[in-house]
């Protein structure tokens, strides 16, 4: 059986050195993570130690994209030359073994103008969709200024990636201090913030009528759904509020494909079945940070209800998704 994992990080030396020059306010606190035990070797190889890991774990392909923040943690003037770069290597890492990687694109979200026109010329590269986070500075993923994007990823049907990113500053104080620094960390990325960042950044796409003017749009979230699938009924009256076509649960179910992020945890892979369906879920195991073992993925496999719906989670529904073929 075909194992295509969505959801598989790298990094560029020139993005990562860029990301850690810029000035304390606006670095990125959650990239000191990439450091962590071996993980900054794992994240710059996509040669002999990924593909030793992929063999190990029994997955036959990784679909990669540049660790958070990507290119969307630049605000300088240098963003969109980078983005391209990075979009330009990426590339030549899949022409070099298709039958190992694809890759989605980074863009320039601080020039909504240019990461609408990278997106289209990374589709003409050879890469499939994009990986987005919630914020860039101050302006929100729901922002008008982004519909041009949104328009060429739904002409396209260029998936989406929202991913998760570090609360800002304000929010940090806020709610994350007081626990000593590495809990605090902790707190606000990969036990919880991160999540809740990344889920209201989907909600407040959808509240915003994004899903209404671009109804092909699709958006991919990670973690089995950055818990939005656990609250969609609550949710469901924002829609109402907000005057939508349709509800948060039709959204999730019809524009939003979701997948593991390496938590191979069959309680939530049940609830993920009670609220969408086995089209819409996908394989991942968020390379590096988190490694599931080849025991560990095939145990998780058979909790699948049948072979149709493993063999859609484990490959047919990614190739569909992002056009590998």
């Amino acid at each position: 059986m075909t194992l295509i994992g969505i959801e598989e990080h790298w990094t560029l030396d020139r993005i990562d050195k860029a990301l850690r020059a810029q000035p304390p306010e606006l670095r990125d606190d959650s990239l000191i993570l990439n450091d962590h035990g071996d993980a900054a070797t794992r994240l710059a190889d996509v040669g002999p130690i990924r593909t030793a890991a992929m063999d190990e774990q029994g997955v036959d392909m990784h679909v990669l994209s540049l660790a958070p923040p990507g290119a969307q943690g630049l605000t300088g003037p240098d963003a969109t030359f980078l983005a391209r770069d990075a979009n330009d290597v990426a590339a030549a890492l899949v022409r070099a073994d298709p039958g190992r990687f694809r890759a989605m694109a980074t863009l320039p979200l601080v020039d909504p103008e240019a990461a609408a026109v990278e997106l289209e010329r990374s589709v003409g590269l050879g890469l499939t969709g994009a990986m987005v986070h919630g914020r860039t500075g101050d302006v929100m993923l729901d922002d008008p200024r982004y519909d041009d994007l949104w328009t060429v990823a739904a002409r396209l049907r260029q998936p989406i990636f929202i991913h998760p990113q570090i609360p800002p500053h304000a929010i940090r104080e806020a709610s994350y201090r007081g626990l000593g620094d590495v809990a605090e960390l902790a707190l606000a990325t990969f036990s919880w913030g991160w999540h809740l960042e990344a889920g209201t950044a989907a909600l407040r796409l959808m509240a915003s009528g994004a899903l209404d003017r671009h109804p092909d749009l699709r958006l991919v979230l990670g973690h089995w759904g950055e818990l939005l699938l656990f609250w969609h009924q609550r949710a469901d009256g924002l829609a109402r509020a907000a005057r939508l076509e349709r509800s948060i649960t039709e959204y999730l179910r019809q524009n939003v494909w979701i997948t593991a992020s390496g938590m191979l945890d069959t309680a939530m892979l049940n609830h993920a079945l009670a609220v969408t369906t086995p089209d819409r879920i996908l394989f991942s195991t968020d390379y590096p940070f988190q490694s599931p073992s080849r025991q560990e993925i095939d145990a998780f496999l058979t909790a699948l209800p049948g072979d149709a719906e493993r063999a859609a989670f484990t490959a047919g529904n990614a190739r569909e998704l992002y056009g590998i073929y």
